[in-house]
C-alpha cells in the first residue's frame, strides 16, 4: 500500500504542476500532507516536517546567500565582460546562443555547486535570450542537462556519495567513467546545437548590432507587477536596482516561450539589464577585488575549508561591505534581490515537506524495494544495465541521499551475487544524474527556474525527455566501452 500511495503522491505532484493546476510550493506543501493523512500517520506530520526542514535548512541557508553574493557581483559588473564575449561569439544567432549556454553551464560546473552554475549562466544568457526573444525553457533545459553531467565529477556530490555507500575509491569510479561522460557532454552540445536550428528557424538571426541595439524605455510606474506563482518572484534590473517580474514559460514541449514582460519599476530595460554601462550600482575600479573574492570563493568551497554555507554567508557580506559601504546602499542591494531569495528558499522549504513524508511515512523505501524486488532473476548477469536504467526514475523520484545510500547497497549486493563488480554497479549509478538536476526534489532546480522566470512545470515538460535521452546515451556509452 505505501508503495502505491508513493507512487501515487508523486505522480500527482507532477501532473498538477505540469498542468499549472496548483504552485509549486504549494503542492509541495499539500499533496504530501494530504497523502500523510491518507497513510494514516497525520499525527506524525510536524515531526516529518520538522526532519525535512532540518535536513534541508542548510541548503537553505546558502541558497539563500549565494542569491545575495551573485546578484550582488551581477550589480557591480562582474559577469558583463562574460556576457559581452558570449555576445561575440554568439553573433546573435539562436543556434551559437544555445550552444553557448551548454559550454558555459559545462565550464561553470567545475566548481560542483548546481545553484552557482545555474546563477551565473542565467545572469549571464538571460539577457540575450530575451532579446531575440528565444524560448527560455531552452536555455534552462540545456544548463541542467549539461550540469547533470558535469554533476558526476568527485567533488560534484553523486559519486562520492556512491564511493562512500559501497565502500570504493570515487577516483575508481569516475576515471573510468570519463570517456562514457564525454559522451553525454557531447550529446548535450549536439542537442543544443538541433535546438539551436529550431530557435534560429523560429525568431531568425539578427547582426550583433541589431541585437544590441536598446528599446526605448517604458515610462516609470509606480509599483512592480510580479507574476508567475513558483517561477521566480522576480529578478534584479541592472539599470536602476528596481525589480522587474516577467512571465517566463513555454508552450507545451515546442520550446516557443511566453516571454512577455509583466512590468518595470524604474527606466531599465528587461532585456539587456545585465549590459547597461550607466547602472549606478557598477563597481568598475573593484572589478579585481570583487573576481578574486569569486575566485577565492569557490576555490575554498572546491578545498571544503568550511561549510558552504558559511562561505556564502561571509563572502555575502564582505562584498556588500566592500562594494557598497553606506548601509543604506547595502539595505538597497538586500531588498533588490529579495525576490529570489524569499521564492527560492521557500521552495527549498516546502520541498523538505515532501521529502519528510516520503521518507518519514517509509514510502520511499517500499517504492524503493519494490523495483529492486522486481527485477527479474535472468537480469541477474546484467546489474549493470538494470542499475543504471533504475538511477534514472529513482535519483529523479529520490534524493541522492536516498538512492546512494538507501538503494544501491541493495543492487551492489544483487550484482555481486552474479558476478558483477562493485565498482560496475557505482559506475552505471551516476548516469542517470542529467535527469536528476531537473528533479523537483533539487532544491537548485528553483534557483535556475526562479532566475529564468520560467514555470517550473514548462521546464519538467520540455527536458524530462531530453534528459533521459542523455542519460541513455551516457549508459549506452558505458556499456560500449566496457566500463560498466
Amino acid at each position: 500500500m505505501l508503495t502505491i500511495l508513493g507512487f501515487a503522491m508523486i505522480a500527482t505532484f507532477l501532473v498538477l504542476i505540469m498542468m499549472k493546476k496548483m504552485s509549486p510550493i504549494a503542492a509541495l506543501v499539500l499533496i504530501p500532507a494530504l497523502f500523510c493523512v491518507f497513510v494514516g500517520k497525520g499525527a506524525h506530520l510536524g515531526d516529518y516536517v520538522i526532519d525535512g526542514v532540518s535536513s534541508l535548512a542548510p541548503t537553505a541557508a546558502m541558497l539563500m546567500f549565494a542569491i545575495v553574493y551573485f546578484g550582488v557581483m551581477i550589480d557591480v559588473g562582474l559577469f558583463d565582460p562574460i556576457v559581452r564575449a558570449i555576445l561575440k561569439f554568439c553573433k546573435a544567432d539562436p543556434m551559437r546562443v544555445v550552444v553557448g549556454t551548454a559550454l558555459l553551464a559545462a565550464i561553470v560546473s567545475l566548481d560542483g555547486d548546481g545553484s552557482t552554475t545555474f546563477m551565473i549562466t542565467v545572469s549571464a544568457m538571460y539577457p540575450l535570450y530575451k532579446r531575440l526573444k528565444m524560448s527560455l525553457v531552452v536555455m534552462t533545459g540545456v544548463a541542467a542537462m549539461a550540469n547533470g553531467v558535469m554533476n558526476t565529477l568527485p567533488w560534484g556530490g553523486p559519486t562520492a556519495r556512491a564511493a562512500t555507500a559501497l565502500k570504493v575509491d570515487a577516483t575508481d569510479i569516475f576515471v573510468p567513467m570519463i570517456p562514457a561522460l564525454a559522451v553525454g557532454l557531447v550529446a548535450v552540445v549536439v542537442l543544443a546545437y538541433v535546438l539551436g536550428l529550431r530557435e534560429r528557424r523560429r525568431v531568425g538571426t539578427l547582426t550583433l548590432d541589431e541585437a544590441l541595439v536598446r528599446e526605448p524605455e517604458p515610462e516609470p510606474e509606480t509599483e512592480t507587477v510580479l507574476v508567475g506563482a513558483g517561477a521566480g518572484a522576480g529578478a534584479v534590473s541592472g539599470g536602476s536596482g528596481a525589480r522587474s517580474g516577467a512571465a517566463g514559460g513555454a508552450a507545451g514541449g515546442s520550446g516557443e516561450a511566453a516571454d512577455g514582460d509583466a512590468g518595470t519599476d524604474g527606466a531599465s530595460d528587461d532585456g539587456f539589464q545585465g549590459l547597461d554601462p550607466n547602472r549606478p550600482t557598477l563597481r568598475p575600479r573593484l572589478y579585481w577585488f570583487n573576481a578574486l573574492l569569486t575566485v577565492a570563493l569557490l576555490t575554498a568551497m572546491i578545498m571544503e575549508l568550511l561549510p558552504i554555507p558559511v562561505l556564502f554567508l561571509l563572502g555575502a557580506a564582505l562584498a556588500l561591505t566592500v562594494n557598497f559601504p553606506h548601509i543604506p546602499d547595502q539595505k538597497a542591494r538586500i531588498a533588490a534581490h529579495a525576490d529570489n531569495v524569499l521564492n527560492v528558499s521557500g521552495m527549498v522549504f516546502a520541498a523538505a515537506v515532501f521529502t519528510g513524508v516520503l521518507t518519514g511515512t517509509g514510502m520511499v523505501d517500499h517504492m524503493a524495494n519494490w523495483l529492486v524486488d522486481t527485477i527479474p532473476d535472468g537480469m541477474g548477469p546484467q546489474m549493470g544495465l538494470v542499475t543504471g536504467l533504475l538511477s534514472l526514475p529513482l535519483t529523479y523520484f529520490m534524493s541522492n541521499d536516498g538512492f546512494y545510500f538507501g538503494v544501491l547497497p541493495v543492487l551492489a549486493e544483487a550484482g555481486q551475487a552474479h558476478g558483477v563488480s562493485t565498482l560496475e554497479i557505482a559506475r552505471a549509478s551516476i548516469v542517470g544524474q542529467p535527469l536528476h538536476m531537473s528533479s523537483p526534489l533539487v532544491p537548485a532546480v528553483y534557483v535556475l527556474v526562479g532566475m529564468a522566470k520560467v514555470e517550473f512545470g514548462d521546464h519538467t515538460r520540455f527536458v524530462v525527455k531530453w534528459a533521459v535521452l542523455t542519460s541513455l546515451v551516457i549508459l549506452a556509452a558505458g556499456i560500449l566501452f566496457g566500463i560498466i
